[in-house]
């Protein structure tokens, strides 16, 4: 089973993109952040053509999260518990099964939290709290748990070309780190680094000739829990597709497990 998080900033924009890498590379399960649409005016159907099961949790212009899936949703989740008072859409959660029980998969668009002098930076702080509490009852329930998405979060110095650069920004510096380190202590694996150790960068910003200089950093992520890690196979970056027209100025980010489906994926694919 494969299963892809990536940021698309816009799905109005980058809708033949997504299409036409789908169409390539039939993941099970897509999971987009940033789709900047209300529920309503997510083109659906360009997805469900393809055999996909469309779940998203919208918000006019901003954030936006999605989850497309060959499989059927067994049950879904939107928001990150915590604050009622929270309008911002940056997190749905699917449940699937699988031949030896079930799967959570869990979609975030964590706060970027720039200028760190504004409220955005406390804001991504206690969001990152939120997370904290969800993350450890979910652990609680022992079974493999998916957590993904963009994390607006730099983890080493090894994930980012310029360290001296960004170091002070809210996705590198000690506050974002710190919460960033309770979550993993909770008992999640970066898959990536499970895999390997080389720089491997999943963002490049349009601005200044970076994708160019290879000027990037990663911080869309896939964090598993114990189960998951345990059924873990690979982690692939398709960097070139940055280099298409009309890209998002993140990759894509796959992992590939052992889980098998239960029955066969209903897929639109010729």
């Amino acid at each position: 089973m494969r299963i892809v998080t990536w940021n698309i900033n816009g799905i109005k924009a980058r809708l033949p993109v997504i299409t036409s890498w789908l169409r390539q590379e039939k993941p099970e399960i897509l999971v987009l952040q940033e789709i900047k649409s209300v529920d309503e005016n997510f083109p659906r159907e360009s997805f469900e053509e393809l055999g996909y099961n469309v779940q998203t949790h919208g918000q006019k212009g901003f954030n936006g999260v999605a989850i497309l899936s060959l499989m059927p949703f067994d049950e879904v989740h939107r928001g990150l518990p915590g604050d009622k008072n929270d309008p911002q859409a940056r997190l749905i959660e699917g449940v699937f099964s699988h031949k030896a029980g079930s799967l959570r998969v869990c979609n975030i668009y964590l706060p970027n939290g720039n200028p760190v002098e504004s409220e955005k930076f406390p804001y991504k702080l206690s969001w990152m709290d939120r997370l904290h509490e969800f993350v450890e009852q979910r652990l609680q329930l022992e079974e493999p748990f998916i957590l993904l998405g963009d994390f607006n979060l730099i983890p080493e110095a090894i994930d980012c070309h310029n360290p001296k650069g960004w170091w002070g920004d809210a996705l590198y510096r000690p506050e974002s780190l710190e919460k960033f380190r309770r979550l993993t202590n909770l008992g999640l694996t970066d898959a990536l680094r499970a895999t390997t150790n080389a720089p491997s960068y999943t963002f490049w910003d349009f601005q200044a000739g970076a994708w160019r200089k290879n000027n990037g950093i990663r911080i869309d992520h896939l964090m598993l829990s114990a189960q998951a890690t345990d059924q873990l196979k690979e982690i692939k970056i398709p960097r070139d597709v940055r280099g298409w027209d009309k890209p998002s100025d993140h990759v894509p980010v796959e992992g590939e497990f052992n889980f098998e489906p239960v029955g066969e994926t209903v897929s639109g694919f010729d």
